[in-house]
């Protein structure tokens, strides 16, 4: 009955489903000379998280910090970084303000050529009305 319980307390820990208190039975039961044979092949891994829980680091870590150029690298980036977006930004406005003169330059070029043809039209009507009134006043 035990290794039933034991069987699927192993598939909900395979399934991340259980609770400390299941996992601390699961390190019990490995830890232990009678484990099931085929299910000798995680003991090693129970007893590795039971003795590795045990483990400290003992090396003494500096306290004094290294002379470190990323402070200075990185200061150097956010300068250069800003410098070209703020020249960057004035430059993108020249180009968009250029363009806008080229393209209102181009509209405006054809509203000329549109309006003269207009205006050669306006002649012929002028030359017709003209030769109207001759004839009206002619009669």
């Amino acid at each position: 009955m035990e290794l039933d319980k034991i069987e699927k307390l192993l598939e909900k820990y395979f399934e991340a489903t259980t609770t400390v208190a299941e996992e601390k039975q699961l390190r019990k039961y490995f830890s232990q000379d009678a484990v099931a044979p085929h299910l000798e092949q995680y003991a090693p891994m129970f007893t590795y998280f039971s003795t590795a829980k045990d483990e400290r680091f003992t090396k003494q870590v500096p306290l004094k910090p290294r002379v470190s150029y990323y402070k200075w690298i990185s200061i150097a980036a956010v300068a250069v970084i800003a410098f070209g977006i703020f020249f960057g930004n004035d430059y993108r406005q020249q180009m968009e303000a250029e363009y806008a003169y080229n393209e209102t330059k181009k509209a405006l070029n054809l509203l000329a050529v549109n309006l003269e043809r207009g205006t050669e039209k306006v002649g012929y009507l002028n030359e017709f009305e003209e030769t109207k009134q001759k004839i009206y006043k002619n009669n």
